[in-house]
């Protein structure tokens, strides 16, 4: 019986011209999977306006979503802190440029209904059950019965202010809990293999994981799930085996090229946030990086990697990356990416998750 390859990228923005020119580094990464899914964040749209709660990002050209599928990606999820910061219609136009694309999708909806509904994706004969939810908010780009927007986990903050992305979230609730029971259960019933993604973690600082972020993942594996997958720091987190089961805590970014992160922009909010990087986070953006203006240890990316063989253990690594000025993710070669590996082993370490070690295979690093 054959194995299955899995690929999983980060957070993606393409908001620049050229959008297949950036993803050329990692399409041939991509292309040797079976599967390759990413984590969309920003709404696809030339419609719609502003919706507080966050710094908002602006709409991007839904023409850029085709890239997405010609650089070998099949599925992404929505679930994420600025997939409604375009209000409805960006949900409505991102969802129909992905379908247009051949691109599956899940996380985010017209109702909480629709974003909670997985998307159900075919390997070989077998299939693959994918789930999206946001776990920091805003709480206005959470969807409900009647209001579009995205899936989301009910977190709880320290000082009970309402969730939100710089808001001091500690610890997963009952209701979080019982939401990934319910979801991962019904899916089951239909899938070979269940993955859950999951927006959370602490932005633009490296190795730390927030109070919460380990006890949602581990809810999801005893939900049910096979893997679980996390982004929205910008910058890679540790990985953790639970009962057997991957936990990618922070896959970083898969492909971020953005001019939103500018200082020198019109739109004062986006601006204003720029400015207070250095004040929030301690660093400085190399100026070489203007299209991925993060954390200088950001360069150190990764994809996920995952082979699964029906009735089998699932066999998980990471493909190194490395990011190019101005942004732009390439496969990473030797010896750099011997230098990604070890970052990423000492960051599991720094993260206070088990340590592990990686050997090399000729198809990823794999955690042994």
């Amino acid at each position: 019986m054959r194995a299955y390859e899995i690929v999983l990228a980060g957070d993606l923005i393409l908001d620049v011209p050229e959008p297949d020119h950036w993803l050329a580094g990692l399409a041939p990464l991509l292309d040797r999977a079976d599967l390759a899914i990413g984590h969309l964040e920003v709404p696809h749209t030339l419609r719609g306006s502003e919706r507080g709660g966050d710094v908002p990002a602006p709409g991007t050209d839904p023409a850029a979503l085709a890239a997405l599928r010609r650089a070998g990606f099949d599925a992404v999820t929505l679930a994420g802190n600025h997939i409604a910061d375009r209000g409805p219609e960006g949900i409505e136009d991102t969802l129909a440029g992905l379908a247009a694309a051949g691109i599956a999708a899940c996380g985010a909806g017209a109702n909480l209904a629709d974003a909670r509904r997985p998307a159900m994706l075919p390997l070989g004969p077998y299939t693959v059950a994918l789930l999206s939810y946001n776990c920091v908010g805003p709480e206005t780009a959470w969807a409900d019965e009647g209001r579009a927007g995205c899936a989301y986990l009910p977190l709880a903050t320290a000082d009970g202010r309402p969730v939100a992305p710089l808001a001091p979230i500690d610890r997963l609730t009952d209701a979080a809990r019982e939401i990934l029971e319910t979801d991962v259960a019904w899916v089951r019933e239909a899938a070979d293999l269940v993955i859950v993604a999951l927006h959370k973690g602490i932005v633009h600082t490296p190795a730390v994981l927030a109070p919460y972020e380990r006890p949602v993942a581990h809810a999801a594996i005893d939900a049910g799930a096979d893997v679980v997958v996390g982004h929205h720091a910008h910058i890679a987190r540790g990985i953790e085996i639970y009962r057997g089961r991957p936990i990618f805590h922070g896959l970083g970014n898969g492909c971020v090229v953005t001019r939103a992160l500018a200082p020198d922009q019109a739109h004062p909010a986006r601006a204003a946030w720029a400015r207070r990087r250095k004040e929030l986070f301690g660093f400085e953006p190399d100026p070489a990086y203007d299209l991925a203006p993060f954390h200088p240890e950001a360069v150190n990316a990764m994809l996920g990697r995952v082979t699964w063989r029906p009735g089998a253990a699932v066999r998980a690594g990471i493909l190194p990356v490395d990011v190019e000025p101005p942004g732009r993710p390439v496969g990473a070669r030797d010896p750099r990416a011997a230098e990604i590996v070890a970052y990423v082993t000492a960051i599991t370490e720094k993260g206070g998750l088990p340590p592990i070690a990686f050997s090399r295979t000729p198809d990823m690093w794999e955690i042994r």
